[in-house]
Parts: C-alpha cells; sequence; structure tokens
C-alpha cells in the first residue's frame, strides 16, 4: 500500500510537471490537438515517467503546496520560454504583412482567440511545420525527461532571477523578428525607393497605382525563396529557448549555493 500511495504521488507530481510544458510549448498548445488527446498523452507520459523519476536521487514524492507549486513552475519555465518562439512568428509575421499592405487583414487565430494578421498565421503554421518536420517536439520530450535529473521531482522553487531573465529574453523576440522578416523587407522598402525615384524621373506615370502590387509581387517571391534558410533559423533559436530553460532551472540551486536564495 505505502508503494502504491508513493508512485501515485510521483505520477500526480509528474502530471503537474509535465501539464505545464503542454499548455504553454509551441506545438503541444495548439488547438488543433484535441483536448482529449492531449489529457491522455499527458497521463500516458506521467504513467511511464514516474517510476524512474521517484527514484532519482533528492527526489520528494511527497504531494504538498510547496512541491505542487515547484512543479508548476517548472513547467511554466519551459513553457514560457520556449512560447517566445510563437510570439517572435507572430511579430515577423505582423511586419511582413505591413510591408505587403496586408495590415488590415485580420484573422481569428485558434490557438490564442484574438485577431491577427494574415501573414503572421502563416508564419506560424510554417514553423510548426519546421518544428514537426525537424523533430523538436521529440527534442523537447527528451530535454523534459532531463529536466528530472537537473531538479528532481519535488524539489524546485521559483527563484526571482528566474522570472526576471524570462523577461529580459522577450525582449530578443523583436530583434530576432526582424531577422526572420528581413529578406521581406529589405526587398520591399527596395521596391519604395525605386518606385519613389520613377515618380521623380516621370510624374505623368501613375507610380502610386504599381507600388502596392509591386511590393505584393516581390515580397511574395522573396518570402518564398527565404523559406530555404528557415529550417535552420528555427532550429537555432529553438534549441537557444531551450537551453535557457534549462539554465534557468538550475538558477535557484546556484542561488542558494551562492547565499543570494534567501
Amino acid at each position: 500500500m505505502g508503494a502504491w500511495t508513493s508512485f501515485l504521488s510521483a505520477m500526480l507530481l509528474t502530471l503537474v510537471r509535465v501539464s505545464g510544458i503542454v499548455v504553454f510549448a509551441p506545438f503541444f498548445s495548439s488547438t488543433a490537438l484535441p483536448a482529449r488527446t492531449k489529457a491522455v498523452f499527458v497521463g500516458a507520459l506521467a504513467f511511464l515517467l514516474a517510476p524512474l523519476v521517484a527514484t532519482l536521487p533528492s527526489a520528494h514524492a511527497e504531494i504538498s503546496l510547496t512541491t505542487l507549486l515547484g512543479e508548476i513552475a517548472v513547467g511554466l519555465v519551459y513553457g514560457l520560454a520556449l512560447s517566445l518562439l510563437n510570439e517572435m512568428l507572430l511579430f515577423a509575421g505582423q511586419i511582413a504583412s505591413v510591408q505587403f499592405s496586408f495590415s488590415m487583414v485580420n484573422l481569428l487565430d485558434p490557438t490564442s482567440s484574438i485577431q491577427t494578421p494574415l501573414m503572421g498565421d502563416l508564419f506560424q503554421l510554417m514553423g510548426t511545420l519546421v518544428l514537426i518536420t525537424a523533430g523538436l517536439d521529440r527534442i523537447l520530450l527528451a530535454s523534459l525527461v532531463r529536466s528530472f535529473r537537473v531538479v528532481p521531482l519535488g524539489a524546485y522553487t521559483l527563484a526571482p532571477l528566474t522570472a526576471r531573465a524570462i523577461v529580459e529574453a522577450a525582449g530578443g523576440i523583436f530583434l530576432a523578428a526582424v531577422e526572420l522578416a528581413a529578406p521581406v523587407l529589405a526587398a520591399t522598402m527596395l521596391i519604395e525607393i525605386a518606385v519613389a525615384l520613377l515618380s521623380k524621373l516621370s510624374p505623368q506615370l501613375p507610380v502610386m497605382s504599381l507600388t502596392v502590387p509591386l511590393k505584393t509581387l516581390v515580397g511574395f517571391a522573396v518570402f518564398t525563396g527565404s523559406l530555404a534558410l528557415w529550417p535552420r533559423f528555427i532550429e537555432a533559436r529553438f534549441a537557444g529557448l531551450l537551453d535557457m530553460a534549462e539554465r534557468l532551472l538550475q538558477i535557484p540551486a546556484s542561488a542558494s549555493a551562492a547565499g543570494i536564495g534567501g
């Protein structure tokens, strides 16, 4: 009876950690996946991991408010760090929408249930496709399993330094989004400069009516060509965010060792 109770406690704590990642992490958080499928997946993963993680050194498979909050915090650290990838894709899509003159064309994003630019949805769909084809979802699950060695079950406490690091990392969304949309941004700006020069050379030409079609056609052509660079770019950003999440889990332990945890 005691072994069965310990197993259920370990499974519940594991379930809480995995659930936090599934709620926020890219691909897993998509509403395109049925809620029942997510629930079965999380339950099966927790059932398989519980016997392993409960036997690791320093594991505390005891249900209490502290351990539950700690496991929720681990899931939030992983989920929020990786959700920055979706925000980067959305912001890059907004930049492209403005350059394509699609800034007023909005769709209802099924993930966030808010209206987002057309190109923002397209960028997020393409990013999800790269995640699946590159197998980054499996890398995320492998990192989740490793997190039980870095932070044993029920032994995590959220430090202020962790929240500050996530906020600072969110500032990198803007730079990464500009880098991703840079080919389209540069091409459309060159079109605008060329049209402006043409209007100066020949004022009688209806250059204003040519600006939007030319920007859209050239922008889409450059965007199609730049898709070849997307897998490497997204993989690098995903790996960087995943490494950041793993480092953030080690902050409370290092802070306590340095005497600044209290």
